[in-house]
């Protein structure tokens, strides 16, 4: 997920460039988006592997 997010941020970026800004503007908000779910998911995970006594693997 994080690497969709990332994707869509490069998007952005180079739709930026090329100055298409509708484009470029809603790429940037599927990348947050899929951020900040990736984020959500990393946190429940890392609490739920706590709870359980398991160490998180990095």
């Amino acid at each position: 997920m994080l690497g969709w997010a990332i994707t869509f941020f490069i998007i952005a970026i180079i739709a930026a460039v090329f100055g298409f800004g509708g484009i470029a503007g809603a790429a940037t908000g599927i990348a947050q988006f899929l951020f900040f779910v990736f984020i959500a998911l990393l946190v429940i995970s890392l609490i739920a592997n706590a709870l359980r006594g398991k160490s998180p693997k990095v």
